[in-house]
């Protein structure tokens, strides 16, 4: 329905000669008709004679590019019309300039400071309203642009960071494949070890002496470690490492060079990287420490209570767990119930006290994991589709 004319000037001006829409608000069909001649031969213009219709063509289609608005209109005025543009998340990034006889410096502070982005007066001059509206619809497509960038842009850093962890997590499984290709383990020792070590390190994150330490991202740098822990077995000699019964005295003190060999070879891949990587120090902690023992009799380096990293004392914990579960050349398996009290007689001895009570904590967990990543049977050569880790010198002396 025309407002007085001004549908019949807009449509005057003919075709627009850019594909931009302004919606011009002012309860006053007279300014209406001047902005209307002004900007109808170059924009597709809107027009609304009171707040409440300027919303509703703001909100719709086609959804304008820039509104002048008046400030002095009954009704909702230009400061509550802005207000509801804003908290629009449809509208709160049409840019708004006010078009306004009120010219004091506090009326205009208060506009900007509500998210106006440029003043007007009145009466209006057609040089200056042309020359605003271009310099803002300008400045509008620009920062569009600069955001559709940035969300380009963030978009490839995060398909960068997705290739980057594909990377990584094939050239861990690469390396825990190469020890696994020695040992006498399968891939769902691996696997099996990697969920003990994630369900262990959430269920200590509930305590308040570790919680600030196992963040999301520190849980997940732990259980990407955990096919690693047995990597130094490359080192191992086969007849040591194949051997199909127990091992000699000196047998042993080669078999327990493997946290040594691994960590070194860590050690250097951070050197080469040239760069400190938060992954490779957890690697590192967990590779040469999962065979320390709280009470300090363990080995390579017979650490003590806290001195042993984290990550390798959830390790510690993990491998044997496994090791006591599954069959071996040497043993058989044991139930559930068995190898969890092996491990609760082993609190403050072998394992952190803390480890373990999150341990029992976790309920069937352990059990669950167990299951269904069960070794197959004699014969079958299936494996966990995703494998990680290997050990045999684990269980409780």
């Amino acid at each position: 329905m025309p407002i007085n004319g001004v549908d019949a000037i807009i449509r005057r001006g003919g075709p627009a000669l850019r594909d931009q829409t302004i919606l011009i608000v002012d309860d006053n069909p007279g300014n209406l008709l001047v902005l209307g001649e002004v900007l109808a031969p170059i924009y597709r213009v809107i027009a609304a004679n009171n707040g409440a219709r300027a919303l509703e063509l703001a909100a719709g289609q086609p959804r304008p590019d820039l509104v002048l608005l008046d400030v002095m209109m009954p009704g909702l005025d230009g400061y509550a019309v802005l207000d509801r543009l804003r908290a629009d998340s449809a509208t709160r990034d049409i840019p708004v300039v006010f078009v306004t006889a009120m010219d004091s410096d506090d009326d205009e502070q208060r506009g900007f400071d509500q998210g106006a982005i440029d003043y007007i007066t009145k009466p209006v001059r057609p040089a200056i309203v042309l020359a605003r509206v271009q310099t803002h619809l300008e400045l509008a497509a620009a920062r569009r642009a600069l955001h559709d960038r940035n969300a380009w842009l963030e978009d490839e850093v995060r398909k960068r960071m997705r290739e980057n962890e594909v990377i990584q997590d094939a050239s861990i499984l690469a390396l825990s494949r190469l020890a696994l290709a020695r040992d006498l383990e399968t891939g769902n020792h691996l696997r099996r070890t990697q969920e003990y070590v994630r369900v262990l390190a959430q269920e200590l994150a509930r305590h308040p002496k570790h919680a600030a330490t196992l963040t999301p991202q520190a849980i997940d740098r732990y259980a990407k470690s955990a096919p690693l822990h047995d990597i130094g077995k490359v080192g191992v000699p086969d007849d040591v490492l194949r051997k199909p019964g127990p091992l000699t005295p000196d047998e042993w003190a080669v078999m327990r060079t493997h946290p040594t060999i691994g960590a070194r070879a860590i050690v250097e891949a951070g050197r080469e990287a040239g760069c400190p990587i938060p992954f490779l120090d957890t690697a590192k902690d967990m590779v040469e420490g999962h065979h320390e023992r709280w009470d300090g009799t363990g080995y390579p380096q017979g650490l003590v209570a806290d001195a042993i990293p984290l990550p390798a004392r959830l390790m510690a914990l993990a491998d044997v767990f496994d090791a006591l579960m599954s069959r071996r050349v040497y043993k058989p398996p044991i139930e559930f119930s068995e190898a969890r009290a092996i491990i609760v007689a082993e609190r403050g001895r072998q394992f952190d006290p803390d480890v373990v009570d999150a341990f029992i904590a976790t309920g069937g967990a352990f059990l669950t994991i167990a299951e269904r990543w069960a070794d197959p049977a004699d014969g079958d050569a299936a494996v966990a589709p995703v494998p990680v880790g290997a050990t045999v010198d684990c269980l409780v002396p």
